[in-house]
């Protein structure tokens, strides 16, 4: 398992962790959202290992990326409505960016492999 595999496991757990916090708080919609894209992060790196192709590869990348980047939709939402606490969306929101970053050099770095074969 990569560094980014490995963050975006954790980081999917602690989105478990917040949807149940959402969900003791009733707010059942935007825990299902955040749910869905936060876990999918790393379920779309995770099948990229077993990717039939270099552009399958590099397409699960870019998924994950736009799942990241919903997800930190959904934070923003949370803490414009203080949902979440600042502490709580600071922590969470700094940990989506740092693997947001992680993806963005991920696929420049693949792309630019695949336009050099």
């Amino acid at each position: 398992m990569n560094a980014l595999s490995e963050k975006s496991l954790k980081f999917a757990v602690r989105i478990f962790k917040l949807a149940k916090h959402l969900d003791s708080k009733k707010e059942f919609i935007i825990s299902n959202q955040i749910l869905r894209s936060g876990t999918s992060i790393g379920a779309n790196i995770s099948e990229a290992l077993y990717a039939e192709s270099k552009l399958d590869y590099i397409h699960k990348y870019s998924i994950a990326q736009k799942e990241c980047s919903e997800t930190l939709y959904w934070l923003m939402i949370l803490n414009e409505t203080k949902i979440l606490s600042t502490e709580e969306f600071t922590s969470i929101n700094d940990d989506c960016i740092e693997l947001m970053k992680l993806l963005v050099k991920t696929l420049k770095t693949l792309k630019s492999k695949k336009n050099n074969t």
